[in-house]
């Protein structure tokens, strides 16, 4: 049975064992399991019971992230998208006064029109449309936003008036903890001890409960509580024309927010093809969109592909044994969330911030030197961390790569699709300026 499963999972081709994988599956749980208390907590203002919030939050990331190991084999993890569960509720819930009830309805047909665009072909074809010195420039940015987030949540990044952003004190102590966190990861990174990242995270967990550091407010959740937002989507509602541009927001933005984590993960373990394309292509894209659908029947915002789960391949996870761990620990999640808060923004913070340095390797495939490539692929790689939002970098990246092919006449037939993204992205940004 073991020789049957390690078959399946090509673990011999991957260079990986059980130990390894389970160990990446840890560490990326640990570096989203913030998700279990802040994706309630922001969906609880639309009048969602917390409770039940985080019952599917926990259960939705379970599923998506077992479904994406089992039929996908990838080390990519689920769970519902931060951006976009504020978009649900200030946008659409307070900004628009929809109902929340309406609102999972638009989640579920969003997710409808990613499995049709899958089953179709389109997905794939926009993915393979897109350049790969995009590609590079995707996982660079990425690399970048993940480790803004890292210096963010470890206060050596604050937010300054004059400035926008400024240093931090490195007096404080949950900052000064996580700086030695990330020396220590690096140095075991330098070592190349199995598991640095993790025995990090734990390391700094433990010193920062032995200082009397530790602060954290026990949540809520349980199964019994899902039954409070579960099967409760307004679908009538949300086919009310007024609701396509929201059905279209969540579309647009979990379709290439999910395509870029998708180029970030892949290409950072090593697994994209040749031909810069991804094997099992369709299966990653069904999975993340059944998840979607999943999510909105329990009760949660878009479900998508998480950036954190390079933390787990930067752990050495390589297989779908990864995420399947990953969604284990999210279900056991459910029984334990007032314990998730139990690890602090110390401890994963200089997680996110070595494997954000790590991913910025790829820029090294852009070529520099032409214009034509460089300033697409510099507006990708600056704007994902800038606008905090990496389908903003890719829609500025591939908006310049279609306006100088095109004042350079280097226009081919054959690229069709990307001008007509670049085309979709403007006029995303046109209605979101007027919105």
């Amino acid at each position: 049975m073991i020789q049957t499963l390690e078959r399946y999972f090509e673990f011999q081709r991957l260079g990986t064992n059980w130990r390894t994988e389970i160990l990446a599956g840890i560490t990326t749980f640990l570096t989203m399991a913030y998700i279990v208390l802040v994706n309630p907590s922001i969906l609880s203002l639309t009048g969602m019971p917390l409770s039940a919030v985080t019952a599917a939050t926990c259960l939705s990331a379970a599923f998506g992230s077992i479904l994406m190991g089992v039929i996908a084999r990838y080390p990519i993890a689920l769970a519902p998208g931060m951006g976009l569960n504020a978009y649900f509720t200030y946008t659409v819930c307070l900004k628009m006064h929809i109902p929340w009830q309406t609102a999972l309805g638009a989640v579920f047909l969003s997710g409808c029109i990613f499995l049709l665009l899958t089953a179709f072909g389109i997905r794939q074809l926009i993915l393979r449309s897109i350049p790969h010195e995009l590609y590079a420039a995707v996982a660079a940015g990425i690399g970048l936003f993940i480790a803004f987030i890292g210096l963010s949540k470890a206060g050596i990044v604050v937010a300054d008036p004059a400035t926008m952003v400024g240093l931090g004190s490195i007096r404080q102590p949950q900052t000064a903890l996580a700086l030695v966190g990330l020396v220590l990861m690096v140095a075991l990174e330098i070592w190349k001890v199995r598991g640095s990242i993790l025995i990090g995270v734990l390391a700094i967990t433990g010193l920062d409960w032995a200082l009397g550091l530790m602060h954290w407010s026990p949540g809520s959740g349980g199964m019994s509580a899902l039954t409070a937002t579960a099967f409760r989507l307004d679908l009538p509602g949300a086919f009310h024309v007024g609701l396509l541009e929201i059905v279209f927001v969540f579309f647009f933005v979990d379709l290439f927010d999910n395509l870029g984590t998708l180029v970030a993960v892949t290409k950072r373990a090593g697994l994209l093809a040749t031909d810069h394309s991804i094997p099992r292509l369709n299966r990653i894209l069904f999975t993340d969109a059944i998840a979607t659908i999943f999510g909105s029947l329990t009760g949660t915002s878009t479900v998508t592909s998480y950036v954190e789960s390079t933390a787990g391949v930067a752990a050495g996870g390589r297989s779908g044994v990864t995420a399947i761990v990953t969604g284990l620990f999210f279900l056991l999640a459910l029984a334990a969330a007032p314990f998730i808060g139990v690890v602090p923004a110390a401890a994963t913070a200089p997680a996110l911030i070595l494997v954000g340095s790590m991913m910025l390797a790829t820029i090294t495939e852009i070529r520099w030197t032409e214009p034509l490539v460089a300033v697409p692929a510099f507006l990708t790689l600056i704007l994902i961390p800038l606008t905090y939002s990496i389908a903003n970098g890719l829609g500025f990246g591939v908006i310049a790569w279609a306006v100088l092919h095109l004042a350079a006449g280097k226009f081919q037939r054959k690229d069709w699709l990307l001008y007509l993204l670049a085309a979709l992205f403007l006029a995303r940004f046109l209605y979101l300026s007027a919105s």
